[in-house]
């Protein structure tokens, strides 16, 4: 095993944000909450135990694992070997990349992370999974290069930014090609306790713009109060409750970027929330920004002001 080296970079790179993680090791490196982003992400899982949750799905990854999130979907690591987790990640902007994508002739290339479903490829360190993390390291030594050059000199190196751009196209390639065998169909076969978690999380996803209560859920599902808590927070490693504020707040993200027209209080009611106070200071202390802000930045920019917390 190589020697664990932490690169974290984020840098704005022709204009649209790209992001490049090697080995990170640890849980201390970033708050773990189940979140979403509007960038696309390669999640390369280099070690130790870990289970993954994306929308009602949860996965048992083992090394080598690749998942690759559309980014808007809710998603959330829960590691159990906390000191020695250990993990990759590229996180990037389509348009970023798009000019290229159709100057080669390859408008597909971005489908795995539009199409699959934040699909899970199994590589168990085989070819392409050495390959896959030998090009995460090549981009993260590449954005250092240039996050270096540019506080020495203040200017951006285009040689770099076009070899990072070239490199990227070789790893979504070699994605693409993993995408289209049977490794995106990874299937396990799961505990009793996944198969209700998941159960709690589909249930929850049709309903979270509801009333909800723990005593609601335990009669809909027919599961008594004290299970439903405690095996939802065993193997997801968050509380019901806060699986519910997130869907609503991704549900808001949503609606704020999509339906310019409704106003903050009807984007607040429809998504669950009963308060517009509670609202209101639950957003801003999860994103950074106000509601308003969010939307503004949105709308005029395409990049809102948020704070990321990258998993």
């Amino acid at each position: 095993m190589e020697e664990l080296v932490n690169l974290p970079y984020k840098r704005k790179v022709l204009d649209e944000w790209m992001t490049a993680f090697y080995r990170v090791q640890g849980v201390d490196f970033y708050n773990f909450q189940f979140h979403s982003h509007h960038e696309f992400e390669i999640y390369f899982f280099c070690g130790e135990d870990c289970k993954y949750l994306i929308n009602n799905r949860i996965y048992e990854l083992v090394p080598g694992d690749i998942i690759l999130l559309d980014g808007m979907t809710l998603h959330k690591a829960n590691p159990g070997g906390e000191s020695a987790y250990t993990r990759s990640m590229v996180h990037f902007s389509p348009t970023w990349i798009s000019g290229l994508i159709s100057t080669l002739g390859i408008p597909n290339l971005l489908d795995p992370f539009k199409k699959l479903n934040n699909p899970l490829l199994r590589t168990r360190y085989d070819e392409n999974g050495q390959y896959v993390d030998g090009q995460i390291k090549k981009i993260s030594g590449l954005l250092s290069e240039i996050d270096e050059e540019l506080q020495r000199t203040g200017k951006k190196n285009e040689l770099l930014e076009a070899e990072v751009k070239l490199e990227m196209i070789q790893l979504l390639l070699c994605i693409y090609k993993m995408s289209q065998q049977d490794l995106a169909h990874v299937t396990s076969k799961k505990t009793e306790k996944e198969i209700h978690a998941e159960d709690i999380a589909s249930w929850i996803r049709d309903h979270f713009n509801e009333k909800i209560s723990l005593d609601l859920i335990s009669s809909e599902l027919n599961l008594s109060k004290y299970y439903v808590s405690h095996v939802f927070k065993e193997v997801t490693g968050f509380t019901v409750m806060e699986y519910v504020m997130g869907c609503r707040l991704n549900q808001v993200k949503y609606l704020l970027e999509m339906e310019p027209d409704l106003s903050i209080a009807e984007v607040s009611s429809s998504s669950g929330f009963e308060s517009l106070a509670h609202f209101s200071r639950y957003f801003k202390e999860k994103v950074g920004v106000t509601p308003s802000k969010y939307r503004k930045n949105k709308l005029t920019t395409g990049n809102p002001l948020i704070k990321e917390e990258f998993v």
